[in-house]
């Protein structure tokens, strides 16, 4: 009988196993509450960069086009481009290397297949306000453009994995940034974009009331924006690697499947007002101005800050990345129109990716 009061622990003892599992509750609770806050940050930045860019574009006269695929891309893509530079810099070697490739590879993606997705699926919501259902409100030549680019410019920094080289891959970091830099020109100075489509700018957020802000609070807006934008991304890859580390789970397998979503919600949100608003130009080229973006700037930062060396599970993001583009562009090719069937295809190839990651654990 004695044997039997010895099996429970001592008082002390189990006020020490509550602490201990109290404790790793608060911390467990305080991470996760942390990736929600930090996110909310990086969003509420990014909205705020927008619009600050978008004024910017408007008070400079600048084409819808430009507006569009670039100043709102460039806005709208900021998260995912803070994310991995602060992952990359400020994280451990291992797990910051792991969530800034994976952030990398997984924001064009995200956008070719989910952010897609959401779009094909807001214009069929709003088919009965839509008189040429199916048929959407694109100028075909812009958005071509824009996949022409981000497929080239894609390819090629992939490319740039598989050769070890540091001149090849400064070369190839080079020639990324020329290209966009000429591509941002030509959007800028092209134009393409429907009449009035820049109407859908909301008041300028630090000067709500003024009908035409003046350029230096349109600048002390952006600049605030890039504040909050740089804190969040840090909060947030923190949060992520603390919650990988917890649960046991691979750093790669969360930066590919959680970060994009959470940093790619700008152009989820703007894209279905836009479609709501029947503004497909603007909705489309703020998701392929933002995938061009992607693979120039984001994937120069990869290639010069990591060994930049993709696994079968980055290569896996890559494929179907690519074939979720080319449905798109292969409709807009032929048939001089886009139509939400190759948009809806997207949520397939992110159903399957997101399948082979947790099949094969990220590795």
């Amino acid at each position: 009988m004695p044997l039997l009061f010895q099996t429970d622990p001592a008082p002390d003892e189990r006020v020490r196993r509550v602490r201990v599992a109290t404790g790793c509750i608060i911390s467990a609770m305080t991470q996760y509450a942390m990736l929600v806050v930090s996110a909310v940050v990086v969003l509420a930045g990014a909205s705020l960069f927008t619009n600050g860019l978008e004024w910017f574009g408007k008070r400079l006269g600048l084409s819808d086009h430009a507006v569009g695929s670039v100043f709102a891309a460039v806005g709208t893509a900021m998260p995912e481009t803070m994310v991995p530079i602060i992952a990359i810099m400020f994280g451990t070697k291992a797990a910051g290397h792991a969530v800034g490739i994976g952030a990398i590879i997984g924001a064009p993606f995200m956008l070719a297949t989910l952010a897609m997705f959401v779009t094909g699926v807001a214009v069929v919501w709003n088919r009965d306000n839509r008189p040429d259902y199916p048929n959407m409100n694109v100028d075909p030549r812009v958005i071509k453009l824009n996949l022409e680019c981000f497929m080239g410019f894609y390819a090629l920094a992939v490319a740039a994995s598989f050769v070890d080289v540091f001149l090849f891959k400064l070369f190839v970091s080079c020639l990324l940034v020329l290209f966009y830099a000429i591509y941002a020109v030509y959007a800028v100075k092209s134009g393409g974009s429907s009449s009035g489509e820049n109407d859908v700018l909301e008041p300028c957020w630090f000067a709500p009331k003024s009908e035409n802000p003046p350029l230096p609070v349109i600048f002390a807006q952006i600049t605030s924006a890039l504040v909050l934008i740089i804190w969040g991304a840090e909060l947030f890859v923190d949060a992520i690697q603390a919650i990988s580390l917890a649960l046991g789970a691979s750093p790669l397998l969360l930066s590919m499947l959680i970060v994009p979503v959470a940093t790619e919600l700008p152009e989820k949100f703007n894209s279905v007002v836009w479609i709501k608003k029947g503004k497909d130009t603007l909705a489309l080229g703020n998701i392929t101005g933002s995938m061009v973006w992607q693979s120039t700037a984001i994937m120069t930062v990869g290639i010069m800050l990591t060994d930049w060396k993709l696994g079968p599970a980055e290569m896996w993001s890559v494929l179907l990345t690519m074939l979720a583009t080319l449905l798109v562009y292969v409709q807009l090719r032929r048939t001089k129109r886009l139509t939400p069937a190759p948009l809806l295809a997207g949520g397939f190839f992110y159903l399957l990716f997101a399948l082979i990651m947790v099949l094969r654990g990220a590795k």
